[in-house]
């Protein structure tokens, strides 16, 4: 016969939601302020009472008298409430006010959902009393919550051993004419508030930890973080602001943050790319944002970022019945952001240029969370990496992602917007469960990683080019001298102080010149190095493909001595190509090391093919290749025309995977009375504002790139005498199009 059991918990529950589960008193206080916000309270005020100063510290010690006083003039709690609502853990009213959109008259979204922070007092003291008046009562009530004749796991009673269920547990609630809540004036902030006959107060002693002056310092500077320092900055208009104060002693602590007006001049003024007016819009699956004045918008469904691994490996793992990948929508709803990012590495030329200070303040923030205007802790601490930005730069490639503290912004969500979206009942961060935390985060991600690619790599692209200019800016300096000379000629005294000059001047060029010569020295030995590990790279992850392809043939059993004498051939192929470019490392510069002769095309065309073949039949990719006129021969090298098809095969091959169709096509055409090699596919193309950049060094729009492919190739096209180029009309394909011209420029007529 079956027995019916009720659970019936032990009393040091309290401690496990209290104490426990709430990780510091910063965290138990800003729950105790957000019941007042909660509770349309214009204000609330946290008061450390009893408190004794050391004067030789300058810290305080905690007395028997000690209290902290959390005091409101919000709505108020009636015996019903209190009984129903106080008393009673997780109850339901917020949740059936959250699922039915009920907001408060001043319009705040209700921000506690559990019930459970309100055992936040028990992170703080022992005994508490906690006194409140609603609206439009004539009396107030007080309800005493007495634990200090337990120990702090409730196991014990007056120092003896006791079995405590949390139903033993008794509090005393009296009902009295008002006391506390009557008209009267309240200053906090120095602000005077003057409807103050109602609200709540919660009186708490018996303290338990410690508290100093940094530590009530530093939580009176995170509560005030409570609201969006954003709308500070920014000044935005508040219907119903919220003020939270801070007194010691009946000394009031107003916080003022002195970096407040810096911060927001470095936001506006010094911050490299200034995201603003972004939004993710659910509906129409695209970011929408205003990137230093222009707007635009990126679809979840472009290729650049499409391409990136965190949002292919998140968003497009589903296949259609044509394998090509798919994209699955998030499930975490719309949401708002701003971003600011900055240079630490601009020069003191740079108008971006921060000073240490600078660089202190900005590094300060993160990247904040605020759910309908109430911030979402720790999100945006400084030693929080909630958007795993750091986790990646420490695991892969570092430089492809925008750095942790060089970016400062907030991220907005609702309730209403974002319902999967919740918090974690100790009030750090989001639960996640199912899919929509994660999908959130990751888009967030993604989106600042293609940010890194594209915009910032621009704007890096730019200096560079801008300090290329300037040092061409030497020669004109020469050609000054020279006119100056002419000038001075005549005159002895003037013609001296000219030698003393140019003398100085070709000293300080000469000395200058041969930091150059080092610099680019060590440049190009490095480059040499990368170059090699790039091609080697992809060589070898051919290799490993065809090792995959006859290992699963001969697991099926379907091989034949042709197909395995084909897949030998194409292995060694890659390892003979392993192998002279482990020489070549040795050598440096290898393709100008190399004997020139005249050679072929087609032939290399084909190898390089026979490689990839695999690759373009798992992707789907239908290979043309049309010779027109005469052979294409030219005199040059075996290794500078395998790795230019080799850089432009890879990039391809990359790009078609990136997008979803059926057609997917490499159309290669060898013209030899022209000399000329058109490399065309049917990809996503390259985006306009990328174009300038393509052939610069480590410019990539691929997140795990090197970008040195087509810096590679023009290079050593160009010491060929060759060109290449981003081909725009008329195209072959409605792609990436790029026109090798093996005319060469070099050669005499």
């Amino acid at each position: 016969m079956g027995t019916s059991l009720k659970i019936r918990p032990y009393a040091r529950l309290l401690t496990m939601l209290g104490e426990q589960l709430i990780r510091d008193e910063q965290i138990a206080l800003a729950e105790l302020i957000k019941n007042g916000y909660d509770a349309d309270a214009d204000w609330v005020k946290v008061s450390f009472i009893g408190f004794v100063p050391n004067k030789k510290t300058g810290d305080f010690e905690l007395t028997k008298n000690s209290k902290i006083i959390i005091e409101d003039n919000g709505l108020g709690m009636g015996r019903d409430v209190i009984e129903k609502s106080w008393m009673n853990p997780a109850t339901p009213n917020k949740k059936l006010q959250e699922n039915s959109s009920i907001i408060t008259k001043k319009g705040r979204t209700i921000q506690g959902e559990k019930g459970i922070g309100r055992f936040a007092v028990l992170k703080l003291g022992r005994n508490i009393v906690i006194t409140t008046r609603p609206i439009g009562e004539n009396n107030e009530y007080t309800l005493t919550y007495d634990f200090s004749k337990y120990d702090d796991d409730f196991l014990k009673e007056n120092g003896k051993e006791k079995e405590l269920y949390l139903d033993q547990l008794s509090f005393d609630l009296q009902e009295n004419a008002p006391i506390h809540f009557i008209e009267r004036n309240v200053i906090v902030n120095h602000k005077e508030f003057t409807d103050n006959a109602h609200g709540t107060i919660i009186e708490i002693s018996d303290l338990k930890g410690t508290w100093d002056k940094d530590k009530i310092d530093k939580v009176n500077k995170e509560s005030q973080k409570l609201e969006s320092v954003f709308d500070k900055i920014f000044k935005r208009t508040i219907k119903y602001p919220f003020s939270i104060g801070f007194n010691m002693n009946g000394e009031d602590m107003p916080y003022i943050d002195p970096k407040v007006d810096k911060l927001a001049t470095l936001l506006k003024e010094y911050s490299v790319l200034r995201i603003t007016k972004g939004k993710y819009n659910h509906n129409r699956l695209q970011f929408e944002y205003v990137l230093n004045g222009n707007p635009y918008v990126l679809s979840l469904k472009d290729p650049l970022l499409t391409a990136l691994t965190p949002f292919k490996e998140r968003f497009m793992a589903n296949k259609d019945i044509f394998e090509n990948p798919m994209l699955r929508e998030p499930e975490c709803g719309s949401f708002s952001f701003n971003f600011f990012v900055f240079d630490f590495a601009a020069d003191k030329e740079s108008v971006y240029y921060l000073d240490k200070a600078d660089k202190d303040i900005v590094k300060e923030h993160r990247i904040y969370l605020y759910r309908d205007k109430i911030r979402v802790s720790p999100y945006g601490d400084a030693d929080n990496d909630w958007l795993e930005t750091d986790k990646k730069r420490g695991t892969g490639k570092a430089g492809g992602y925008l750095s942790n503290d060089q970016v400062v912004g907030f991220v907005d969500i609702t309730k209403k917007g974002n319902p999967k979206l919740k918090d974690k009942t100790n009030r750090e961060g989001l639960i996640e469960e199912g899919r929509a935390t994660r999908d959130f985060i990751m888009l967030i991600h993604s989106f600042l990683l293609y940010i890194r690619q594209h915009p910032y790599e621009q704007y890096k692209q730019r200096i560079k080019l801008i300090k290329e200019q300037k040092d061409a800016e030497l020669h004109i300096t020469e050609n000054k001298f020279r006119r100056l000379y002419d000038v001075v000629k005549d005159n002895n005294e003037a013609i001296e102080l000219y030698k003393d000059l140019h003398s100085a001047y070709i000293k300080e060029k000469e000395i200058y010149n041969n930091r150059i010569n080092v610099t680019e020295e060590l440049a190009a030995v490095g480059l040499s190095v990368e170059t090699a590990s790039h091609d080697l790279m992809m060589m070898l992850s051919q290799g490993i493909n065809h090792l995959v392809d006859l290992s699963d043939a001969v697991k099926r059993g379907i091989l034949e001595k042709s197909v395995i004498s084909e897949e030998l051939t194409e292995i060694k192929s890659i390892l003979l190509f392993v192998q002279d470019e482990m020489r070549n490392i040795q050598l440096l510069f290898k393709s100008s090391k190399q004997r020139k002769r005249t050679i072929r095309i087609i032939p290399i065309l084909d190898k390089v093919a026979q490689i990839y073949k695999n690759t373009l039949i798992r992707a789907k990719i239908d290979l043309v290749i049309e010779e027109r006129g005469a052979p294409l021969a030219i005199k040059c090298t075996d290794a500078v025309i395998l790795q230019l098809l080799i850089n432009l095969f890879d990039n391809a091959i990359y790009w078609l995977s990136s997008i979803s169709r059926m057609d997917k096509k490499i159309h290669i055409i060898l013209d030899g009375d022209k000399k000329e090699l058109v490399f065309s596919d049917n990809g996503p193309g390259v985006a306009d504002e990328d174009k300038p950049y393509i052939f610069e060094a480590f410019y990539s729009g691929k997140d795990e790139g090197r970008g040195l492919g087509l810096y590679i190739a023009r290079q050593l096209l160009y010491r060929m005498g060759f060109s290449i180029v981003l081909m725009n009309e008329p195209l072959v394909l409605p792609g990436a199009n790029f026109k090798v011209d093996f005319n060469n420029v070099n050669e005499e007529e």
